[in-house]
This record gives C-alpha cells, structure tokens and sequence, in this order.
C-alpha cells in the first residue's frame, strides 16, 4: 500500500523506518550420551530458571529455552543465541542439546519431569500449568520443542505510517489495529511457511507409543509421512480438539482476541472437571476451563505486550495495546546448530513487512476454516506433487499461490537491500523460491532424504546433528569476560529468586483466586 513511499525516503530515514525489533526463543531438550531425556534437574551453574534472563525451561526440568534480549538486527540476535549455547556446552558436562523439534527416546509419561520454580506463589503457578499440560495433553507432546520468534516495528515506523495512511486514532489504537491486520494476514499464509520451514516429517517409534495416528512406519525405529513438513503443528503436535471445537480466537480487534481469550479461561470444559484441579491437597491444574490461561492457547502468531509485576497479561493488553507480537510456527532446523539462521530472520522480516503493508481482509468463518485445513494440509502433505489448498472457497495449487506471494514479497525484499546497501534479502527470498520449485530442498524434504539415503531412523539422524552441534560449540569456548558475565548473571538470578520467596505471604489458594478473578472482569 505505502511502500513507493519508503523507496521516496533518503537512506537514513528509510533505515530507520526498517530498523526491526526481534528476540529469538530457542527450546532445546538436554539429553543423555545415548539419546534419552536427561533426568538431572537443571544445572545449578545455569542460576535459577524463575529470574534468569537468558537461560529458563519450558514444560520440562530437561526443556531448556533460551532467550534473546531485544536487538535491532539480526546479527546479533544470532550472535547473541550462539553466545548462550556456548556457555550452555561449557556447563553441560556428557550432556547435549537436542537438534530437532521432534523428542529424542521418551520413556512413560511419568518419568518426564516437570520444570520446578521453588516454593513462591509465581514458581508454584508455573508448575501447576505445566501439571496441567501434562495431565491434558501427556506430558510426551509437551517435550516438542520450537523456536519462537518476537517482532516488533519501530516506533518511528508507526509514526511514519499513520501519517501516511491519515490515520486520526491514537498511537496505541492505530498501532494495535494494525498489528492485528499483520497477524490476519499471516495467519492466512502461514501454510507457507510451514511449507518452507517445517522440519519434523518424522517421529521417534517412542513418541507415538500408546497414541492414536495415521502414520507409517519408515523402518523399526521410526514414523513418517512421505510428504509431510511439520509433525510438530498438526495433530500430533500443538494442536488441540478442545481449543479447536470450543473456542474461536478471533483476530479481527484487540477486544474480540482478549474477550475470546477471557471466555476460554473461564468457561469450564467437562473432560478437564473429571481431572479435578486440587486433588487430595496437590494441585493437578490451574483450573478445569478451555484453556488455564492464555500462555495455552496454540497458534501460530499471538498478539504480546510485557506486562507489569504481578500484572495480569490480558489486562494489560487489552488496556495498553499490542506491543509486538510472536511467531510460533518455526520448527526447530536440525541443519543449523541454533536452530534458526540469519536467512530465515531475513525472510521472516521481509514477510512481515510484507503483511503490515498489504491488504488485510477482515477474517469470516470461511477464511478461518481455510486457516485451519490449510495449515492442517501443509502439515501432513506439503510436498505432495500437485497439492491444492483453499483460497476464499476455490481450490488452489500449493507451488502457484507460494510462488505468488513470495513474487508479492520481491519488492519488499528489494526496499530493504536498497535501504541497507545489502542483497541478504534478495538473497533469502530466492532460497525460499527454489524450495517451492523444488520439495526435496525444504528442511522435512532434507531429513527424509538423509534417512533414506543413510537408512538411518529419525533418532540416529537428531543424534548425528546433535553430536555435530555439540563439536561446533565446544570448539569456540567463551572468552573470560563472557563466562563471568554469565556466572553473574546466575548469581544473580538466584538472588532474585530468594528474594521472591522471601517476601511471598499470600496463600497459594488465594493467589490462585485472585489471578482467576482477573479474567472473569475481562
């Protein structure tokens, strides 16, 4: 819509403008030498994963997720996450960091362990949540790993494009809905990217022990389907009949995406009232509604905003607007031994530009169906010859719409070039045009040709990848400085944790209720 008036500006107000937020969230399971879930509870060197800024866990004690700070270029977000995995290598002893999305060797549910935060009313929540999780979903599903990535424009960007569109609302209205017309957009072409990113066409023999699928079996060790891209986002993986068949997250306003939210936390839902939430004096879940809050809520882009201490998120976005928003599509790339590379930032910056400057329909219920059964298509038969998805009620070829926007998308790789005397993102797009040309160099067509050619299973091919990566990390050791930034860093954030504790009065059952309260406000 307004790109000719990037391409009006001089070079340093265009690369201003352009100049993007972004902070990356890597998940990674540490494991055994021989490929199982480590059962150690979180290094001690690593500090306390309540507080730390860099080094926390997901769902499971073994479930590392390592975080970025905000950085405004994709350098050195990347260096900055390569920085972490250095220091992880340096404290991990015989242990590794997982390469790929999909789980390494899983023993029983009940052997998976829960992440612990210590005994405050905050560390207590997190662990409930997790409980429940497990309780929902088996905790097995929750060992899949992700990298997630948070975007944000400038405010000089907005400042810019509200003048250019004549916009009359406030900075914090005219923001907010606009970040909602990027996030309807992607939503509508997020098959692509699972199409060009998905890595995890096959599972482990252990994860779908006991579980319904539809797969076939590749060889003794291992699931597949042949043209499948990312097990991980389709029904194996984050997604939820519950989520699906009761509640429907719109994103066409701030207050229908928060009201929607709101309702899930407190409508009751009768299979999760069977698993009771205070069981014989232990908590089993947060509560026994849709969702235990909205950290639950599986989809591939969510609205954000950092609220607060002891601010409840949902208020505070519904009050102070979108702050940027979170990617939660990608795979994590087994190729790359941070599990995203500076390509992919510069593809995903350009289809972001991409989606904030092109026309955003408002979301019907036909275009939400097509959300799902495209996406749910791209997951299992992606690289299928010929494959025809939904667009606005009529069948249409895979290869010829991503070819389509990803031409859409060159002029917006070529303002960023131009702007920052670069072809990285020239570059990047013609990565992603010869993976729609071409299946087999997609990340899911790259695994199965390995395993095939190799006749390896899933587990051996994560393992060789795992074991490359290790050697990538160990062979360039921190320097003094950094290794005693990262000692402070844990020293500190146990002494954060302590804090909390100690200043931590209020009965758990009453937090609990006044955190519930906030929803039903909503």
């Amino acid at each position: 819509m307004t790109l000719h008036l990037v391409k009006n500006l001089d070079k340093a107000s265009a690369a201003e403008l352009l100049t993007f937020n972004r902070g990356i969230e890597r998940e990674a399971l540490r494991v055994t030498p021989a490929g199982s879930l480590a059962q150690t509870p979180h290094p001690a060197a690593f500090g306390s994963k309540l507080t730390h800024p860099k080094v926390t866990t997901d769902f499971s004690e073994a479930q590392l997720e390592l975080i970025t700070p905000v950085l405004r270029s994709a350098r050195a977000a990347i260096d900055d996450l390569d920085q972490i995995h250095r220091y992880l290598y340096k404290e991990l002893g015989d242990e590794l960091l997982w390469s790929a999305s999909m789980p390494c060797v899983l023993e029983n549910d009940d052997v998976i362990p829960l992440a612990y935060y210590g005994t405050s009313n905050l560390g207590r929540l997190k662990t409930t949540y997790r409980s429940g999780l497990g309780y929902r979903y088996g905790r097995a599903m929750q060992t899949i790993c992700a990298v997630h990535y948070n975007f944000s424009f400038a405010d000089s960007f907005w400042q810019w494009l509200k003048s250019a569109e004549n916009s009359d609302e406030s900075d914090k209205d005219y923001t907010t809905r606009r970040y909602f017309d990027l996030m309807r957009n992607f939503r509508r072409c997020s098959w692509l990217l699972t199409y060009l990113f998905g890595a995890s066409p096959a599972v482990c023999n252990s994860f779908v022990q006991q579980r319904e699928h539809e797969l076939i079996r590749f060889d003794e060790g291992t699931f597949y389907l042949p043209h499948a891209t990312s097990l991980r986002s389709g029904n194996l993986g984050y997604q939820s009949d519950a989520q699906t068949e009761h509640i429907l997250v719109c994103y066409n306003s701030l207050d229908s995406y928060v009201s929607s939210l709101a309702d899930a936390i407190c409508d009751k839902y009768r299979p999760y009232e069977e698993i009771g939430t205070k069981v014989d004096n232990d908590y089993h879940q947060i509560n026994t509604s849709i969702l235990q809050s909205e950290a639950e809520f599986y989809s591939s882009i969510r609205a954000k905003r950092v609220p607060g201490p002891g601010e409840n998120f949902l208020a505070c976005l519904q009050q102070q607007g979108v702050q940027y928003i979170e990617v939660r599509l990608l795979d994590v790339n087994p190729y790359i031994p941070l599990g995203i590379g500076e390509s992919e930032i510069d593809f995903l910056d350009t289809f972001l530009l991409y989606c904030i400057l092109t026309q955003s329909p408002v979301h019907d219920d036909l275009i939400c169906r097509e959300v799902r059964l495209n996406t749910l298509t791209a997951v299992h038969q992606g690289r299928s010859p010929g494959l025809k998805l939904q667009d606005s009620g009529s069948a249409r070829p895979l290869e010829e719409w991503g070819a389509a926007i990803l031409s859409d998308m060159g002029q917006y790789a070529e303002a960023l070039d131009q702007t920052f005397d670069s072809n990285r993102y020239t570059e990047a797009l013609a990565v992603q045009r010869n993976r729609i040309t071409d299946t087999d160099q997609t990340p899911s067509g790259r695994i199965l040709t390995d395993m095939q050619d190799l006749q390896i299973p899933f587990f051996r091919f994560a393992m060789n990848q795992t074991l490359k990566h290790r050697e990538h990390f160990r062979s360039r050791p921190l320097n003094s400085s950094d290794a005693a930034m990262f000692a402070d860093l844990a020293k500190q954030s146990a002494i954060d944790q302590e804090a909390i504790e100690a200043t931590d009065a209020k009965d758990f059952d009453i937090y609990l209720a006044d955190i519930l309260a906030v929803y039903q406000a909503l």
